[in-house]
Formats: structure tokens, sequence, C-alpha cells
């Protein structure tokens, strides 16, 4: 409990602490996949990075620009996602939170490292359309930017690992752990009538792929989408050429979902009551575990019920936290060419 607290001030007041600390657990929570720390400098230096431009080709597209805080770092202006010169990409963008308790990325699990997918928008010609060996230079010709890579790492020099380095850090502090489900689990707040009746019926119908405490199983599964003729997205398959992943795509959290439209891995589906009716619809679901489980069958104040339920998974502290924000002050402090502390 004394490390989530620390964990907890360390992110919403800013102290002015080097030492690594590891990644804290939420209570009732397993283990995270590697045994990741942290360091409040190289958070606050990936924090700048994340939302710098500067990292693509045009000096237009940042990685919050299809990830963005208000959305749990989702991308909701369009179903899929959207690169420099206005390029269209093949998939929609994902939220991003709770992230060490993955151990593959991608919607189809083609990158093993989380250094490795912040690497890859930026490579991508229809994302970032950069290349992160350019990246140093880049940083370098900007200004600005030694004083926050040697509070983070001990000396100035700017590096592509460094680079990775500290928009790991960054990303790896986005948890969503406050939700009222969260504080409804842990007996802080009670669910309403409707609410329990929602939870209920989650337990039965959506649990097998949205697994509790983290509202996923992090693994993939088919869920009857029809394939998409102009994408022609075959999802997993693609990666592994085994015909049991064929139409198989990761299986999202549910946390935040309120906030994280449009749905499904294309984005096709535009808002939650989308996303009921297909499950209601949808034939025969593959779950995680080649199990198969037929549609879900609710009626209509069921369905409203479950939708109260999916509700309480919105965790406004993630949301509006103004440490994983538009880092306005950072940037003016760097633009400034000075040496204050970072707040």
């Amino acid at each position: 409990m004394k490390r989530i607290l620390f964990f907890i001030a360390l992110l919403l007041f800013g102290f002015n602490i080097s030492d690594e600390i590891k990644l804290p657990i939420p209570k009732g929570w397993p283990e995270t996949v590697t045994n990741y720390t942290l360091n409040n400098h190289q958070i606050q230096l990936g924090r700048m990075l994340f939302y710098d431009p500067v990292l693509s080709a045009d000096g237009m597209v940042s990685c919050a620009s299809c990830h963005s805080p208000y959305n749990a770092f989702a991308h909701t202006d369009h179903a899929l996602s959207h690169g420099i010169r206005d390029q269209v990409g093949k998939r929609n963008a994902p939220a991003l939170m709770n992230l060490a308790w993955r151990r593959d990325f991608m919607w189809d699990g083609s990158i093993k490292s989380l250094s490795e997918q912040i690497s890859f928008p930026i490579n991508h010609p229809l994302e970032m359309g950069s290349s992160l060996d350019s990246i140093p230079q880049k940083l370098i010709k900007v200004g600005g930017y030694a004083p926050y890579f040697e509070k983070a790492f001990g000396d100035s020099e700017i590096s592509t690992s460094r680079v990775t380095s500290s928009i790991s850090q960054f990303i790896l502090s986005l948890m969503s752990s406050s939700s009222k489900y969260d504080k409804a689990i842990n007996g802080e707040m009670a669910f309403t009538a409707q609410e329990s009746k929602g939870y209920s019926l989650f337990k039965k119908n959506c649990s097998g792929c949205h697994a509790e405490p983290l509202l996923t199983t992090n693994g993939f599964g088919n869920n009857n989408l029809p394939i998409t003729s102009d994408l022609n997205d075959k999802g997993r398959y693609e990666i592994t050429k085994d015909s049991s992943d064929y139409l198989n795509f990761r299986i999202p959290t549910l946390r935040n979902i309120e906030h994280t439209y449009p749905y499904m891995h294309d984005g096709r589906l535009k808002s939650l009551w989308q996303v009921l009716d297909h499950y209601l619809n949808a034939g025969q679901l593959k779950l995680p575990d080649g199990r198969i489980q037929n549609a879900i069958v609710l009626n209509e104040d069921e369905k409203v019920d479950l939708m109260a339920f999916l509700l309480t998974l919105t965790d406004k502290d993630f949301l509006f936290n103004p440490r994983f924000g538009y880092p306005s002050k950072l940037f003016q402090e760097k633009n400034n060419q000075t040496l204050n502390p970072i707040k």
C-alpha cells in the first residue's frame, strides 16, 4: 500500500525524485509481465517526446495525435489512424493503459517489446514517416532537450535508445485503476442496483474475453466480424500463418471503454450500443482458449443494465490526470533553454 501511495503522490505532485521505483501493482491485480522500474525524470522526458511532433517527418504528427489523453490515449476523430500528410492507416489506434501487463503489442501481437512498439509508428511511412535513427539529430537541432536528458540519464547524450526508453517510461506510467468499478471491488464504493445487475450479466457473458481485473485476457479472439474487402485484414493470421488465427485480433481492455470509440480493430462500430448489438447477433464467438460461445442473449432491460456497468469502468482520475496531459510548462522551459526543475 505504501508503494502505491508513493507512486500516486509522484504522479500527482511531481516530487523531484530521481531514484527508480518499482511499478506499483494495484490490490488484487496479477504481477506484471516484466519487473519494470520507473524514473520520474525519464517519465517527464518521455511525456515531452510523446507530445512533440518533431519526431515525425513533417513535424506535424506526434504520438499524441493518435493517442489523446482525453480518450484514454485512443483516437476518436477517425475510424483508422491518420499519419503525416493525412495518410490513412489500416487499423484503429488503440487505447494506451496498463501496458506493463502485456507480452506483445499491436492488434495482431506482431511486436514483442515496448521499445519496438514505440519505434514502429516513428518508422512507418503512413504514420510518422520518419526514422528512429534520425530522431537524436532532430532533437539536437530544435534545441533545449539536453538538460532533460541529463536529468533523466546523468549526462546530456541524446540517443535512440534513450528516446525509446523515455517514451516507454511515460507509457508505462499510464495506469488506470481508480474507476468506480475498482472502488466497488475494493469496498470503497457501492454499485447501484442497476450496475450490480449489469455486473452479474458481465460476469456471465463477457468475462471469458474481458477477464477481471484488467478487463482483458490480453489474448486474441475472433468475434465474428466479417472481413472488409477494402482492408482485407486477416488479423493475427497475417503474422502466424496459422489457420486457427484467421481473423483473430487482440481483445482490448474494457477500461474507459466509454471514451475509446470508435470500436473494433478497424473502428467500424461508432457506439457502445452498436457493440452490444453486434454481440447479440454475432452467432458463435471464438474465445481466446479456443472454446466457442454462442451469441449473447439479453433483453432490452438487461442491455441497459450491462451498459450501466460498463460506464463504471470510466476512470476520471486517469482521463484527467494533469501529469499525463500536454506538458506546456515543460515545453516553455525547454524553449527558454532554462534548467528550471521539472515540475
